[in-house]
């Protein structure tokens, strides 16, 4: 991975963590080890949430099994945020299970 990418990257994580505290309220910080010990993006409570930015959005499966792999212990919820260039608005991708648990809990 070049420079670049690993700038655009850390960008990227920095823009979502300050959206989640903007919008959320909550402290949240990028996991600075994820590169050397493994893990996830940003951990959130029960959410393991991988941060993508790319040039195109095209590998939802590979990413959330990213996600998925940093969930180690039971309840946790992966969740990839992706955002392509070009685009103002993130989107959030989780498995179908965990939005039908979520969205039952709004209804």
């Amino acid at each position: 991975m070049s420079k670049s990418q690993r700038t655009k990257g850390a960008a990227g994580e920095r823009e979502v963590c300050a959206l989640l505290r903007d919008t959320l309220g909550v402290d949240v910080h990028r996991n600075l080890s994820q590169t050397r010990d493994g893990g996830t993006d940003i951990a959130m409570g029960c959410f393991r949430i991988e941060v993508k930015r790319r040039r195109r959005i095209g590998n939802l499966y590979d990413w959330m099994a990213q996600s998925e792999a940093s969930c180690t212990e039971p309840g946790q919820i992966p969740v990839v945020l992706s955002r392509a260039d070009g685009k103002k608005q993130w989107l959030a991708t989780l498995n179908f299970e965990d939005f039908c648990r979520l969205a039952g809990n709004e209804l």
